[in-house]
């Protein structure tokens, strides 16, 4: 079974799912690092809040996170420069720092327990013709006041051309961390709603949060889901998913100091944590690819573990996991009012594979939003703001373009297989049956899970997911169990029975 180290490592919670009929100053949808720290900071500026998760808090993206606490995020800066001007990239790099002083001043505040070491991040060549634009990087990130300088000196096992060192970053246990955030939330009024899902919301005065277990009212409301349930605002359409695999191991004799991101493709992330135990283990992130668009999810795993032994010796892996991430098309995330006529519905989404920090920044930067208070981070993070020409519209012409087009073949194309007669113990197909088709898997013990395998987000053919058993949607990276439910958004109603089996 795969399950992330930070989830096996801490205990389960249970809040209980929400009433029928609930008022509070301000909902907040996802109990993620963004949600979390939304309430949190509302709950102390002395709003009543409520929390609603589909499922339980910290077990989705926020809990299977490489957990890096950093400014480092990858080779931006210059980007971020070129294309939104200095300033607005000297904004960006504020903020992050300011989540990272801001996670370890809590955590030294209130005396959280969770495995905070202040320690570096490193971006990495072993490719010579890359390291004079690691140089032009690091130039780029110092210029805005980042503590960065190039070396070729690290404590991995092997050697490197160049690199990109920021100081003074972190690494903690994330659950460790938010469950104590989480602490601080139910009581006066506000609480946390566990598998409670959010189904749509009305703007208006109060909002209308429309849930499975009954109708929420707020004056305000936060959609931290992730990706936005709400197709308001095309939020779907303005960002892609990746899923990334992450192995663990115990790291023996060869210490590795710091934490580590690779330039080569696929990139590979690299740190370690305590064990509880006494040793360390090593985490180790890569052979991301968009989701359910990869055939050998299975091998991926298989890949990391091997570069792992190969580079670091490590042989005894304990943990397995994988998680998603979604971009945006300028590389900036989405944190602020959730359409231009919206004055009481927020959003945070796109963090770009770096939530620790900018699932941070969300709740900083919404909590004052929400409060009334200026903050001048507003600007750079705006879901309104115009995309600067030439930044991602190439990607982002591909990608829509790649999801027009599993639009339109993926009802087109013959199934994988003729019949569920034909499925072996363990394998998964998509069957056509005349103009639909159904996602079939035959688990070990012969029993055949048959559902429709149209996503029901926007209707596209959802692909099987060998690593995780798991239906995956290509267009915006909803994700479904064998047997239909949700997973993942932005669809919110699992997939339907299959006609072809409703006896």
């Amino acid at each position: 079974m795969n399950e992330s180290y930070w989830i096996a490592s801490t205990p389960a919670t249970a809040f209980e799912p929400a009433p029928e009929e609930l008022t509070v100053d301000v909902a907040v949808l996802g109990g993620g690092i963004a949600g979390l720290n939304v309430a949190a900071a509302l709950k102390a500026a002395g709003r009543t809040v409520a929390v609603v998760e589909a499922a339980r808090i910290l077990e989705g993206v926020t809990g299977n996170t490489t957990a890096k606490v950093t400014s480092s995020h990858g080779q931006l800066y210059g980007y971020l420069t070129e294309k939104f001007g200095e300033e607005k990239a000297r904004l960006y790099a504020d903020a992050q720092q300011a989540a990272i002083a801001h996670i370890a001043a809590t955590a030294e505040r209130d005396g959280i327990e969770c495995d905070l070491v202040r320690t570096t991040s490193t971006i990495y060549t072993e490719d010579d013709s890359e390291t004079e634009q690691l140089k032009e990087e690091a130039d780029a990130a110092r210029a805005l006041g980042l503590p960065v300088e190039f070396t070729t000196d690290t404590s991995l096992p092997y050697p490197v051309a160049g690199a990109i060192r920021y100081d003074d970053q972190a690494r903690f246990h994330p659950r460790k961390y938010l469950l104590a955030l989480a602490e601080r939330i139910p009581g006066d009024g506000s609480v946390i709603l566990e598998n409670t899902r959010a189904l749509d919301v009305d703007d208006g005065d109060p909002c209308v949060v429309t849930t499975d277990r009954g109708v929420l009212r707020a004056r305000d409301v936060v959609v931290a889901t992730h990706i936005p349930f709400l197709d308001r605002g095309l939020y779907f359409a303005r960002q892609f998913p990746m899923r990334d695999y992450v192995v663990a191991g115990r790291l023996g004799e060869r210490p590795v100091e710091g934490m580590y991101l690779s330039t080569e493709s696929p990139t590979h992330s690299i740190r370690v944590t305590e064990d509880g135990e006494g040793g360390l283990l090593l985490i180790v992130g890569g052979e991301g690819h968009t989701t359910g668009r990869a055939d050998d999810t299975a091998e991926r795993y298989e890949r990391l573990e091997q570069w792992t032994t190969e580079r670091f010796g490590v042989t005894d892996f304990t943990h397995r996991w994988s998680t998603q991430d979604y971009t945006s098309t300028d590389r900036v995330p989405f944190i602020g009012r959730f359409r231009p006529d919206a004055s009481r519905l927020w959003v945070a989404t796109a963090f770009g594979a770096w939530g620790m920090t900018n699932g941070t920044v969300s709740g900083l930067l919404l909590a004052d939003l929400i409060t009334g208070v200026e903050n001048p981070w507003s600007e750079v993070f705006d879901p309104q703001r115009v995309t600067p020409a030439g930044t991602k519209a190439k990607t982002f012409v591909k990608e829509n373009a790649a999801v027009a087009k599993e639009l339109v073949t993926g009802y087109v194309t013959p199934g994988d297989v003729d019949s569920v007669d034909d499925l072996e113990p363990g394998q998964a197909a998509v069957i056509r049956h005349g103009v639909k088709k159904t996602a079939a898997y035959r688990d070990d013990d012969g029993t055949v899970h048959e559902v429709s395998a149209h996503c029901t987000h926007l209707g596209c053919i959802v692909g099987w997911n060998a690593a995780e058993k798991s239906w995956d949607c290509p267009c915006h990276g909803s994700r479904f169990d064998v047997d239909g439910k949700v997973l993942q958004g932005p669809a919110v109603r699992d997939l339907q029975k299959s006609e072809a089996r409703s006896d």
